[in-house]
């Protein structure tokens, strides 16, 4: 009588969860060192910005010298550099990221109002870059030296290496200034007024029922979506292709070749799965790219998010709002590239051995 045994998957098996979990604390342990580190440049990078956020908050009609200093005193701006960094440090594991110097309301506030804006904006972007740049890619290797591969991979490039703010520009005066298909700035035409639900507008506006509504928040969408979209287009369209190429040289790959399969088939079901692995950590690590970007991008198309906000914040010289706004983004990046490696080391045990 033969026994027959129970094959457990890695992911699943009882052996791997002690090491799984030094792999989950080793990543949590690196946290935070980033963090301080994160911490001490957003600091440093707002103290080196021109001007006195005092005077920029006293505006033109400026301040006596005994007003001055109370202001200075109020806002701790007396104290020695060490001190007020140690002061803002403290308040943010507190949970209190200051109160903005010109709005006099908290940053985590207003952070989390213009906060939906910007992740419609980044999720839009990305579905754009994923519903073309993995089938470019997978196409691109099946295809691999013609034509269409060049052509692809040559698109890809020229993204890639495309200023968001000269892409953005070409794409204002083709699509809004000579067809006028697109609305130049905004997330909604001013004749529609919506009391936020959700904070993403599609949503709201589909909530509502207002449809007239939707297709104007979809125009005004798309542009933004587009640019912002077009780097890691051009990054996740080369990722896949040099990921098909490495499996598709397997001898999984072969062995189902030789066994008749239809091409179809070998590449869906043989290939395409693993070679989707680095993608789908390609795709979680855009994050940090499409928020960086979308500081360009927003202050482009005047689009009422974080990164217009930051920018907003910089000329009007709020302290506050610049480097707790840097803190909470890095955060955020942090936070997603954290699930992504748990995930990709779930996928693939060799990771968390290593």
């Amino acid at each position: 009588m033969k026994l027959s045994a129970r094959v457990l998957h890695p992911a699943c098996s009882w052996g791997e969860r002690p090491l799984m979990l030094n792999y989950i604390l080793r990543r949590l342990a690196l946290i935070i060192p980033t963090v301080i580190g994160i911490s001490i440049c957003a600091f440093a990078f707002v103290r080196v910005l021109p001007g006195d956020p005092i005077l920029a908050m006293a505006g033109q009609h400026g301040v006596t010298p005994e007003r001055y200093e109370i202001l200075r005193e109020q806002f701790g701006y007396n104290l020695p550099i060490w001190q007020q960094y140690l002061n803002y440090l403290g308040s943010v594991l507190r949970g209190d990221f200051g109160i903005s110097l010109a709005t006099k309301r908290p940053v985590i506030t207003e952070f989390m109002a213009l906060f939906p804006a910007t992740i419609e904006l980044a999720l839009v972007a990305m579905l754009f870059a994923v519903i073309i740049g993995i089938p470019a890619g997978i196409f691109a290797a099946i295809k691999r030296g013609s034509w269409f591969d060049q052509a692809t991979m040559g698109v890809a490039l020229t993204g890639y290496s495309m200023p968001i703010f000269w892409w953005g520009l070409l794409l204002i005066i083709f699509f809004s200034g000579y067809l006028g298909w697109t609305p130049v700035s905004g997330r909604i035409a001013l004749s529609f007024f919506l009391r936020p639900i959700t904070g993403f507008m599609l949503i709201d506006t589909l909530l509502y029922g207002n449809w007239p509504a939707f297709v104007s928040a979809l125009r005004h969408l798309i542009l933004p979506a587009v640019v912002l979209g077009t780097i890691p287009l051009a990054v996740i369209a080369r990722q896949t292709r040099s990921a098909m190429l490495e499996v598709l040289g397997e001898d999984y790959v072969r062995t189902a070749r030789a066994k008749g399969l239809s091409p179809r088939r070998v590449v869906n079901v043989h290939a395409l799965r693993n070679a989707l692995i680095p993608v789908v950590t390609t795709i979680g690590l855009q994050v940090g790219l499409l928020l960086g970007g979308a500081i360009l991008t927003e202050t482009i198309f005047t689009w009422p998010g974080i990164g217009k906000w930051m920018i907003d914040s910089i000329s009007k010289r709020d302290y506050v709002v610049v480097q707790s706004g840097l803190l909470i983004i890095a955060l955020i990046v942090m936070a997603v590239n954290l699930l992504v490696d748990l995930l990709y080391a779930f996928i693939n045990p060799r990771i968390r051995v290593q």
